[in-house]
Parts: C-alpha cells; structure tokens; sequence
C-alpha cells in the first residue's frame, strides 16, 4: 500500500454567521461554543493574532456579536499525518465511481484532516489527470468512517450524488433490504468474542440475527454528545436494524457479515455492542453499546471492511461490486 507522508496544509478559512441566539455573546465565547477542541483563552490568543474577521474586518481584540455578523477564522496552516494513498478506482463510468476506500483515510474534511481526505487525493487526482473531470468533479455520496475500509460510492454531476442520496435516504427509511429497488450494502467485520446473555451466542455458523437497538445521542465527556445506544424513552432515537451473519467463531474473535438496511451514524459499531460483542479492538463502544469517555469516534483500532455493494443504476441496470478483503480479514479464516 502506498502512503501519503505527513505534511503541512494549505490552511483553512471556516465561516459562520452568528444566529439570534448568540447575540451578546462575545467573538471568544462564540469560538469556544462552535469548536469545542480550544477554550475561551486560545480562541483570545487567535484574535491577537488577527486571525478572525467580522463582516470583512479583521479583529484584534474580543467583544460582542450580534445577529447576523458574519465570522471567518483563517486557520493557519497545520500539519496533517500520513495517510493510505486512494487507489485507482475499481468502477468508472464517466459520472459514478466507487472506490476501494482504504482503512486510516478519512473522506471528507474534519477533526484535523483537510488535505489528506479522500475528496482531497480525488482533486488532486484530477489536477495530474489521472481521473476524467469532463462530467464534474467526483464528490464522495456517503461516508464511511476513516478506519472502516472498502467500497466508497462517488459521482461527478450533482444530479447524480441527489439521486444517489435520495436512494440511500429511502433504502434508510424502508429499514429493510429486500426490495430489488434499494441499495445494498454488506460488511465483514471482527468481533470479540460475545459475552454472557449474547443473542449472538445462540448462533451457529452461517446463522442470521437482527440488531435493531435504536441509536441516538448519549453524553461524552470529551464532546459533550455522541452517537450511541439510545437511552430509553429517548423520542429523538432513529430506528436502525443490521442483519448479522456468522462466519467463524473464534476464540480471538468472531469472523461475521453485517448487512445494513439503514445508514445511521456508527450503526454496526453501536449494534454489535449493544448485543454484547463490540468490533475487535473499537476503542469507543463497550459492551451494551455506550460510549466510552476517554475515546473519540475517530479513533481507529476495529476491523471493518464495506466488502458488498448492490445499487440499482437510473438505467435499470444493477451494479454488483466487491471490494477485495483487508489482510486481516483474508487470513482469519485460516487462522492468521
């Protein structure tokens, strides 16, 4: 595999108006509630710096908004770490690809990544030539978590990415994946072994279950809220249902399919804890499918790989696509 090496950025210019429930609020108190990553004082230190501006002015010092004012914050630019390269992609006809998105790549900016995202090497791929940008720039149609690997769905022309999305919107909605009109989509995945009181432990190989612990917000120390188990009687909680299939039952941890009939945040890394058996090595979700406070989402560490896409095209056509296992995943059958 080839990597990108770490290197600096070109920096970043993140804009936001300030709404009427900020107004009074000064430019620091704003920063801090908007990017929880940096306190009040750091947010002061940046406007010394004259890194911010209001409605086209640059600040200096700190003082209240009020409605409407437009903020920038020119960050300077950061170094960003070394990431896999993104191959060459395993589907293009002219206006759809998918990639065979690698584990440790994150696709879209966010948390620090700016550069080193799939859109990223995508528009650089199109500056060196080495994609066809005649239909549009290809933009990435849903995301999959920066160490989750495998089949990435893009398009280059808008009409393209709103029809896709309003199909992975509606597969979502159905909350089931029999329809020959929905998008499919498979995962395998590494799980430890289940713990006692497991629906997963009544099944033999080859066996199905269904997940369908609804997910939504849970406190975080370091974040404030993140997705998770949903609490019960939480009237926010989004319905999810997974299909699990097992492969391989291990002592090391359990070989299984994830077939997904709705696209919720985390929804396979929530739904195998939340049946006592957590991804291999996630170092967020615990048993019972709760955060964990001193992790972030981001974090990598579990095997999870988008192995199976089925997508029915505008056309009437029905594109079947496989993405080639991560080696982990290859040798656990034999062991490895």
């Amino acid at each position: 595999m080839t990597w990108l090496p770490a290197a600096p950025n070109g920096g970043h210019a993140y804009r936001d108006r300030v709404g009427e429930e900020a107004a009074g609020q000064t430019v620091s108190a704003f920063y801090a509630a908007r990017y929880r990553h940096s306190a009040e004082a750091v947010w002061r230190q940046r406007l010394a710096a004259g890194e911010i501006c209001r409605n086209g002015q640059r600040l200096r010092a700190d003082g209240p908004l009020a409605a409407g004012d437009r903020l920038v914050w020119h960050r300077p630019p950061w170094q960003e770490g070394a990431v896999p390269a993104l191959p060459s992609p395993l589907f293009d006809d002219g206006d759809l690809l998918v990639f065979n998105k690698p584990s440790g790549l994150p696709v879209l900016p966010a948390g620090g990544w700016l550069a080193h995202t799939v859109l990223g090497q995508i528009e650089r791929q199109l500056s060196a030539g080495q994609l066809d940008g005649t239909a549009g720039q290809p933009r990435p149609v849903h995301r999959l978590g920066r160490f989750t690997s495998g089949l990435l769905l893009c398009a280059r022309r808008p009409a393209t990415r709103a029809w896709l999305s309003a199909l992975l919107r509606e597969s979502t909605a159905r909350g089931h994946a029999t329809p020959a009109d929905t998008c499919r989509k498979t995962y395998r995945a590494l799980l430890q072994p289940p713990v006692a009181g497991s629906p997963l432990l009544a099944l033999a190989p080859g066996a199905s279950v269904d997940l369908t612990t609804p997910i939504g917000r849970r406190p975080h120390a370091r974040l404030g809220r993140v997705w998770a188990a949903a609490a019960p009687g939480d009237a926010d909680a989004l319905a999810a249902r997974s299909v699990f299939t097992l492969l391989e039952p291990a002592a090391g941890g359990w070989l299984g399919e994830v077939a997904i009939a709705t696209g919720r945040p985390h929804q396979i890394r929530i739904h195998t804890a939340a049946a006592g058996a957590p991804l291999l090595g996630d170092p967020l979700y615990a048993v019972g499918g709760l955060p964990r406070a001193e992790a972030l989402p981001g974090e990598g560490g579990y095997q999870l790989h988008a192995h199976r896409l089925e997508l029915p095209l505008a056309d009437g056509r029905l594109l079947a696509l496989e993405a080639p296992l991560p080696p982990v995943l290859q040798g656990w059958r034999a062991g490895a």
